[in-house]
């Protein structure tokens, strides 16, 4: 349960119909079962003490009495697990038949939250035995246990030791309403969702509930539990599938195979959950109607996570979701390109092409604005400018690549006025320092600013986001452009879009190109290469992109702590990076990230194309002199 993790769990038994002795004696096991599992939050079915299709049993006084016997028997039994439970029972209030879900906490029952919306349409006739919670707000009612208990629909359920975590209920039908009581309980608050559920199973049925669960997560910036009736209950008209589900904002965490009565369990993130609604303004923190806040205690445990992260989360894992999204983004980086150049009139860009991965990806998609715009590709000026550290292998992808996209190449050896700028300053060409490596960097954006002018053309920007955080980039060198494509595009990214491109092109030439430039080790090449081959490896400098880019992602998404991004690291790159690397690039990360901020204050425009970016203008307004003591 730390960092924000909760471990929970949706469940029903093989219920008896109308036999709640049995029944709890079922659900007494699964307790047990899933807090021995870990389980902080375990969610049951509707009215699964008694079983849901008792029908006009429910009128008899010996069900009703024995169901509130076992519900009791529940909580006492119970007294020693470490969780929250909602569990489905049908209870008397002043005369009155309730459908109610019941939550059970370290032996107490906490509050009993009446179902709103009853369906009498089809299968489903509940007005004949069942009374509308919508009337019981404000009542306590003391006929359970030692204390009052509220019974109401307005209930938040509050943990003392995790402020983030908030439960509230809905029972079935409640959330296949046009404004279910979720909505109300989440502006209210309430984080979590729980919904004892008795949906039947008919072809179809179950992509729409799937759907429906996952969507209400979604708008609500929630986790959603949903525990559906399954085998036990009858079958004399209907069959019920325990198609179990857990959301979160949007994601199916968990999902049970139908007809099996499975449990299923889910590390939901609460923390994250809380972060999404601090950054969406636009989610209503208003409390509609009076809310019971009762508080609830569990222990801090430090749970083992069954939660994988993805290593790269800016890039989908499977080949087809991952070929629309690259094609998505090269084309809002084209169109985004095409609008500056339609703005300014402009017919000629200028980018220089060094053989890597960020060069290429520029010209690539600049190639694409101007097939857009239907200008010549000829007026896409490449201009290469080899120095000290320029390979072969470089300087021939690059010439390479030029002449296959039917762009115009210009070389300018930048090796003499890098000497003579060497000779005005007094720098020793012997010494490999900064000046040595940034003087070639500013030189190379001289030339490009000065070859613009001469075509009244625009510099096109190579830089990535990755780069952008780290800060590695040369001020007002490589840092500085008229236009730049790359800038909200992560390292780990730029790769997969180059090799969308290879994969997709018809021009099998261009493709192996792109295929070598893939394979080219990262470096700014801007010290000697030993023996022909690069000798300044980007990764051994600044760190792992791959590591660099989830810190990224969940640093700028979320807000999430160095401990936590630790441990999700620690996780997920296990067998990878050793411990002590991923705190090394961790602490190196957030140095480089607080202290290079003045170079994002100035950044060049550029499209953003996903959900984190570090535009001065849009996602990021940092100051450049803030300290990152809290976060280290």
């Amino acid at each position: 349960m730390k960092d924000g993790f909760i471990k929970v769990a949706c469940a029903t038994p093989k219920v008896k119909v109308a036999d709640p002795v049995y029944n709890a004696e079922k659900i007494i096991e699964i307790i047990k079962e899933t807090g021995a599992n870990g389980a902080s939050l375990l969610v049951f079915s509707e009215l699964t003490i008694s079983g849901y299709t008792c029908g006009d049993l429910f009128l008899q006084q010996p069900l009703l009495a024995e169901c509130k016997n076992q519900l009791l028997k529940i909580a006492k039994e119970t007294k020693d697990e470490n969780m929250l439970v909602i569990v489905g029972c049908p209870l008397v209030v002043k005369n009155k038949l309730y459908n109610c879900a019941v939550v059970i906490n370290c032996g107490r029952i906490l509050g009993i939250v009446p179902k709103t919306h009853l369906p009498n349409y089809s299968e489903f006739y509940e007005l004949r035995h069942f009374a509308s919670g919508k009337d019981l707000d404000d009542m306590i009612w003391q006929g359970l246990g030692d204390e009052p208990v509220p019974i109401c629909t307005n209930q938040l359920f509050t943990c003392a030791e995790i402020p983030e975590l908030v439960v509230a209920c809905e029972v079935c039908e409640d959330l296949w309403v046009p404004l279910p009581p979720s909505t109300y309980h989440a502006m209210a608050g309430a984080t979590v969702i729980c919904n004892p559920s008795a949906s039947v199973e008919t072809t179809t049925k179950e992509n729409y509930r799937r759907n429906l669960v996952a969507n209400q997560s979604a708008r609500l910036l929630a986790a959603y539990l949903y525990a559906n009736a399954g085998e036990g209950e009858s079958t004399q008209d209907v069959v019920y599938s325990g198609h179990h589900l857990i959301c979160e904002n949007g994601s199916v965490l968990a999902e049970a195979k139908r007809f099996t009565n499975e449990i299923i369990y889910a590390d939901i993130d609460v923390q994250r959950l809380a972060a999404e609604r601090r950054k969406m303004t636009s989610f209503p923190g208003e409390q509609i109607g009076d809310y019971a806040e009762i508080e609830f205690s569990l222990n801090i445990t430090d749970t083992k996570l069954s939660r994988t992260f993805p290593k790269a989360p800016f890039v989908p894992d499977r080949q087809e979701e991952r070929d629309k999204r690259c094609h998505e983004i090269l084309t809002i980086q084209a169109m985004g390109l095409k609008k500056r150049l339609e703005h300014t009139n402009c017919k000629h860009a200028v980018v220089g092409i060094s053989g890597g991965l960020d060069s290429t990806l520029a010209v690539l998609v600049t190639a694409r604005a101007f097939d857009m715009l239907e200008i010549p590709r000829e007026n896409l000026i490449c201009v290469t400018m080899p120095c000290f550290g320029t390979t072969d292998r470089t300087y021939q992808n690059a010439v390479s690549l030029i002449r296959e996209l039917g762009a115009t190449l210009k070389e300018v050896n930048i090796e003499k006025a890098v000497r003579q700028h060497f000779s005005d300053i007094g720098h020793d060409e012997e010494n490999h320092d900064v000046t040595y490596e940034n003087s070639q960097a500013r030189e190379r954006t001289q030339i490009l600013m000065d070859m613009a002018n001469q075509c009244n053309g625009m510099v096109i920007g190579t830089g990535d986001m990755s780069e952008l955080a780290l800060g590695w980039a040369t001020y007002n060198g490589d840092h500085m452009s008229m236009y730049a494509v790359n800038c909200s595009v992560p390292k780990t990214l730029v790769r997969y879009l180059v090799l969308y491109y290879a994969e997709t092109v018809e021009n099998q030439k261009l493709s192996d190109v792109l295929m070598d430039v893939l394979d080219t080790p990262v470096s700014p090449e801007l010290l000697p290469p030993v023996d022909g081959v690069i000798s300044q490896k980007t990764e051994d400098l600044v760190g792992p992109y791959e590591l660099h880019d989830f810190f990224l992602y969940y640093m700028m998404r979320f807000g999430f702590p160095k401990e936590k991004l630790y441990r999700m690291a620690k996780q997920t790159f296990e067998g990878v990076y050793e411990e002590d690397v991923i705190t090394k690039w961790l602490d190196k990360f957030y140095w480089r990230f607080f202290s290079q901020q003045f170079k994002r204050s100035c950044l060049p425009d550029g499209p953003k194309v996903g959900s984190v970016a570090v535009s001065p203008r849009g996602d990021l307004r940092m100051p450049s002199d803030a300290s990152p003591s809290a976060w280290l």
